[in-house]
């Protein structure tokens, strides 16, 4: 009997005993739910509101895959973590060791030896080069949080070296990034096929593997019988998708879920009196905004984007919709990244201001579409906010709720108006939020998803993230951000405190604001 079937044979006894009154309850929160009063202490039951889009870890740039692959495999380095306090300092994870160059330009690192993929295939420094060969052959956009013109090398079995052309400042931390993860190089026996096969298969050495992934129900993962670390305490964790916010939230009220993501805050309120519930808050570096089609439709006009930034009802959306549990932002990079600017002033709406850029647009604009999601329930919302401001403008709004990965699609064709979405840095260093938001060559989904081009602009970023000088990074990433806002590239709307309601039996989960979704499965217990 695999572990799966001891699962999947105990979840159907207790909805045996139990289905005649739980049949009605289920359906009327609009789907059948099984339910149970209570999850094992050996499984981990987490409510999504959506499906990953892929497990390939060259591919993903999202936060909600990030969910299943970062404990699926390793990288050569992690962050520190204090018991439950994380850090955004690095130590080594496969990596014993490491040396660079004083140009900082060669850096050498050392494998421990014992670890296994999960076909208890060694772990050695030919599987880290084809891992990195392959993230930048395939050219998606975590590729773009290393520098292009790397090179990286096998010295001996168990040493690997990287070699760049131009210092890169950040480099040793995108090495914690999901995109460094560390892939058996195995799959590359499947040919044509290896690229679809890791976009719904694991193929690492974390603490669990992938089991098993019904679309649109459930992911259940199961450990790494290989895995070199400490034995983790539990046996399954599943990740149920369940895409209306309520039903995420009665199921973990009534025990059946141990943890819920993305949820309004006018449900938040009411969880943290429940018995049994606890709400935690981290301070957090993830922003909302919306992004500007930069490259094609009416918008590619800059007085047309102003417009749309000078209409829109910040407060509202923060006080209204997010029941003042946000804080506006003045500009991309948020408050507490480094190189901050606090002299520029927060985000406000002017809806003179907004008349006169749009008179100035030479075709008048009447109708423009928000492309949405269910993933985050804010989003619809924020939405109808923006379709009032711009209704006195004379522009009709349409709002198009797309599926999660639909929208993600099409943002990274282009194929959209205005789009929402939420980001978080990987790494702390604002890179993050300018290379990958500005830089022309990364338009897409990889980051600049407003397709956002400025020679200046590129210049100043790129400039910035070749000098190891923080004092002269600050000040080029300053410049450049200056002139993105006067470009008005996108709608920075709002930073928000990541929360995260949980059963209070769920012990030793540690937040890491570089890692939002993202559980340290192989030390949390129940």
């Amino acid at each position: 009997m695999t572990l799966t079937d001891t699962v999947t044979r105990t979840t159907a006894s207790r909805t045996r005993s139990l289905l005649p009154g739980l049949l009605c309850a289920a359906l009327s929160l609009g789907a059948w739910q099984a339910a149970t009063a209570a999850t094992a202490q050996d499984t981990l039951i987490i409510g999504k509101p959506a499906d990953p889009q892929t497990l390939d870890p060259a591919v993903t740039f999202d936060n909600n895959d990030w969910t299943i692959t970062y404990p699926s495999y390793q990288r050569l380095v992690g962050y520190k973590t204090d018991g439950e306090k994380s850090s955004t300092e690095v130590q080594g994870d496969l990596a014993e060791s490491w040396t660079v160059s004083p140009d900082n330009l060669v850096w050498e690192f050392k494998l421990k030896t014992g670890n296994k993929f999960d076909d208890g295939t060694e772990v050695d420094a030919n599987a880290v080069k084809f891992s990195f060969d392959r993230l930048m052959t395939l050219k998606q956009g975590p590729s773009g949080a290393f520098p292009e013109d790397m090179v990286v090398a096998v010295v001996d079995p168990q040493t690997v070296r990287f070699t760049l052309k131009t210092p890169f400042a950040p480099f040793l931390f995108t090495l914690a990034h999901n995109g460094a993860s560390i892939v058996n190089p195995l799959v590359a026996n499947k040919g044509a096929e290896a690229n679809a096969w890791l976009s719904s298969h694991t193929a690492g050495s974390g603490p669990y593997r992938l089991a098993s992934w019904q679309k649109g129900q459930s992911l259940t993962m199961e450990p790494n019988p290989h895995y070199a670390g400490a034995k983790p305490a539990l046996k399954t964790v599943v990740l149920k998708i369940i895409a209306e916010p309520s039903v995420r939230r009665l199921q973990l009220e009534r025990g059946d879920l141990d943890i819920i993501e993305d949820m309004p805050e006018d449900q938040l309120g009411s969880l943290a009196s429940k018995p049994g519930v606890v709400v935690k808050e981290y301070p957090s570096l993830r922003v909302t905004y919306l992004y500007l089609n930069n490259k094609q439709g009416p918008l590619t006009n800059v007085d047309a984007r102003r417009a749309i930034t000078e209409a829109v009802d910040y407060n509202g959306i923060v006080k209204g919709i997010l029941k003042g549990k946000a804080e506006l932002l003045n500009g991309p990079i948020p408050d507490g990244m480094w190189a901050y600017d606090s002299s520029l002033p927060a985000m406000k709406q002017d809806m003179q201001a907004a008349a006169e850029s749009l008179a100035k647009v030479p075709k008048k604009i009447t109708n423009l579409s928000y492309m949405y999601s269910d993933k985050d329930a804010n989003w619809e919302p924020i939405g109808l906010t923006l379709q009032a401001a711009l209704m006195p403008l004379g522009i009709n709004l349409k709002l198009e709720k797309t599926a999660n990965a639909t929208l993600r699609e099409r943002v990274g064709q282009a194929d959209y108006d205005i789009a929402v979405g939420t980001w978080s840095p990987d790494f702390a260093d604002p890179y993050m939020f300018m290379n990958f938001w500005f830089d022309s060559k990364m338009q897409g989904l990889q980051g600049n998803r407003s397709f956002y081009s400025n020679p200046q602009v590129d210049t100043l970023i790129r400039e910035a993230a070749t000098t190891s000088d923080t004092g002269k990074r600050t000040e080029l990433y300053q410049q450049a951000q200056k002139q993105v806002l006067a470009d008005s590239a996108y709608v920075y709307l709002f930073q928000k405190s990541y929360t995260l309601p949980m059963r209070d039996s769920v012990k030793g989960y540690v937040f890491n604001p570089m890692l939002e979704q993202v559980f340290n499965l192989g030390s949390m217990s129940k």
